[in-house]
C-alpha cells in the first residue's frame, strides 16, 4: 500500500490509550516498527506493542524524570534525558529496568537528542548552548561544540553528517568524522522573533530538512542548498507549545499536530495541505510520528492514539 493524498485523508484513530496522568513529552518507534516507547511528565515510561495495539509495560523514573526518549540499536535499550535533579542522559535496559550507563556533562536541560541511524553514536543539544557527541560504550563525551544559543540537532539518515539549528536562524551541517573543524555548510534563515526553533529532522531520503517552531508555522528546506522550499502554517499554536512535526517514511508528506487536537498534513512537493485529521485529543498534540515500517502513525497529548487508514487506495 502506497501513501497517497486519499490514503492520508482516510486515517482514523483506531485506539486510544490513557496510561498517563500528565503530558507525553516524547515517544519513539523501534527501528522495526513493532513497538513504541513513550516518556511523560508523570515520570513514566510506557512500552506499547504496535502489532497487538496494547501497552506492554510501564517503568518509572521518579527521581530524575524522563524526557526525549530514544531507542538505541540494541534490543530493549533506550537513552533519555532527565527533567528533574540533573541534566545527565541515562542509558536504560528495559529488560531488567537497570541503568547501563550515565552520560554526565550538560549543565542545563537537554532539549535535543538524536541517535545515529547506523551505530552507537548519539548527539545531544542543551540550553547550556552546547552540542555533545557521545558513544553508548563510554560515559565520556566524545566531542563538544559551543554555540551562541539554544541548539536543535539531528543526524542525517546515513549517519554521516548531522545538522545543528542555532539561535533559531541558521542551520549548520557537520561531517561526523571531522566536526571539530567546524561546519562544511551554513544556511542562514530569516529570523522570526515571534517564535523559536524546537526541532529539526531529515527526511528519510536525506534531501529535506524540516524545522519545527513553537509558533504557527514549520519550514521545509533543501538539505543541500538550504533554500526554503515551503513554509507550512494554518494550524493552532497560540500558546507557544512545542509541537512535533514529522515526515512520512516515504519523505513525501509532512505532518504536525496542533493545540486543538487536530493533525495537519501537507504534500512536501506541492506544498498543498492534503488533510486535517481530528484526533479528538484533549490537549495539544505534542508528539506525532509515523511508524517506520507499517501503515500507521501515533499521536499524543496525555493520551496516546494509534491511527490506521480506512481505505485501500
Amino acid at each position: 500500500m502506497k501513501l497517497t493524498d486519499n490514503v492520508l485523508r482516510s486515517f482514523r484513530v483506531a485506539k486510544v490509550f490513557r496510561e498517563n496522568s500528565d503530558k507525553i513529552n516524547c515517544f519513539d518507534f523501534s527501528p522495526n516498527g513493532e513497538t513504541v516507547i513513550s516518556s511523560s511528565d508523570d515520570d513514566s515510561i510506557v512500552l506499547y506493542d504496535c502489532q497487538e495495539g496494547k501497552p506492554k509495560r510501564t517503568l518509572y523514573s521518579k527521581k530524575y524524570g524522563v524526557d526525549l526518549i530514544r531507542y538505541t540499536h540494541a534490543a530493549n535499550t533506550v537513552v533519555y534525558s532527565s527533567n528533574k535533579i540533573d541534566d545527565t542522559i541515562r542509558y536504560l535496559s528495559l529488560h531488567d529496568n537497570k541503568y547501563i550507563r550515565y552520560f554526565p556533562g550538560h549543565a542545563k536541560r537537554v532539549v535535543a537528542l538524536s541517535m545515529s541511524p547506523v551505530d552507537d553514536t548519539f548527539i545531544s543539544g542543551s540550553l547550556d548552548k552546547t552540542i555533545r557527541l557521545w558513544d553508548l560504550r563510554s560515559p565520556n563525551c566524545q566531542g563538544l561544540m559551543h554555540l551562541q544559543g539554544k541548539p536543535v540537532c539531528s543526524f542525517d539518515p546515513e549517519g554521516l553528517i548531522f545538522a545543528a539549528g542555532v539561535n533559531s536562524e541558521m542551520v549548520k551541517l557537520y561531517d561526523l568524522r571531522s566536526f571539530d573543524k567546524g561546519p562544511f555548510a551554513t544556511f542562514k534563515m530569516q529570523y522570526d522573533r515571534t517564535c523559536e526553533w524546537t526541532g529539526l529532522k531529515f527526511s528519510n531520503d536525506g534531501k529535506l530538512i524540516l524545522i519545527s517552531t513553537n509558533g504557527g508555522f514549520i519550514r521545509l528546506i533543501d538539505a543541500f542548498k538550504g533554500a526554503v522550499l515551503h513554509t507550512f502554517g494554518g494550524y493552532n499554536n497560540s500558546k507557544a507549545v512545542t509541537l512535533e512535526a514529522s515526515f512520512t517514511p516515504d519523505s513525501q508528506f509532512i505532518m504536525i499536530g496542533s493545540e486543538d487536537g487536530k493533525i495537519h498534513v501537507w504534500n512536501g512537493e506541492s506544498g498543498m495541505k492534503v488533510a486535517v485529521l481530528d484526533g479528538k485529543h484533549t490537549g495539544p498534540i505534542t508528539c506525532l510520528q509515523f511508524n517506520p515500517k507499517f501503515m500507521t502513525f501515533a499521536s499524543a497529548c496525555s493520551n496516546m492514539a494509534f491511527w490506521l487508514p480506512t481505505i485501500d487506495d
